[in-house]
């Protein structure tokens, strides 16, 4: 085939498709502009503010003498529950073990799963968590209730069922543990 006879059949093809009846429109607004492109004058827009991660104070409870206290501190996340509870189980800072602070609780090497239901919490622990103590229950269920608390202060109290391995349960609420409310915390915070 040579071009004279080729020409004529893409000028064809040409205006069958240049008339498919697409309207003409103008500039669609959709959305907010490109970031990172160069505004014009070669200005380039201004950053945007980083976001930080939230960071919530957050009740954790330790053992000194034999009773409970709430030690302060300073968890990202905001008052994350699962966080909480991971903080908890690595026990009490340097700091926290010069002031005399212990814990009941083991190591935790898996984490506890946890359901919330408005001002129910209940905590599913780990193999390696079986047999806590009184106090060991005392510790996670007053630092998950202060946590629920921190995330919605307008329940005014949470109860908390522990769940152990091999089907013992402990419920507490967060009325009988000390520092949960508004109450300041007992003992000053430590890094």
């Amino acid at each position: 085939m040579n071009i004279r006879h080729a020409l004529p059949a893409l000028l064809a093809t040409a205006l069958a498709l240049s008339a498919c009846d697409i309207p003409a429109t103008g500039v669609v607004e959709a959305g907010e502009p490109a970031t990172g492109v160069l505004e014009p004058q070669g200005t380039t827009p201004a950053p945007e503010e980083s976001r930080a991660v939230p960071v919530a104070t957050v009740p954790l409870y330790f053992v000194s003498d034999g009773s409970l206290v709430a030690v302060p501190r300073e968890l990202p996340g905001g008052a994350e529950l699962g966080i909480t509870v991971l903080m908890l189980f690595k026990g009490p800072n340097a700091g926290e073990r010069e002031q005399g602070l212990t814990t009941e609780l083991p190591r935790a090497g898996a984490a506890p799963t946890l359901r919330t239901d408005g001002a129910t919490v209940t905590v599913g622990l780990p193999p390696a968590a079986a047999g806590l103590s009184d106090t060991a229950v005392d510790q996670l269920a007053c630092t998950v209730a202060g946590a629920r608390l921190r995330q919605d202060p307008e329940l005014g109290s949470v109860q908390v069922t522990v769940e152990q391995p091999g089907g013992r349960l402990a419920g507490r609420s967060s009325d009988d543990c000390p520092g949960t409310a508004a109450a300041a915390p007992t003992v000053a915070p430590s890094g």
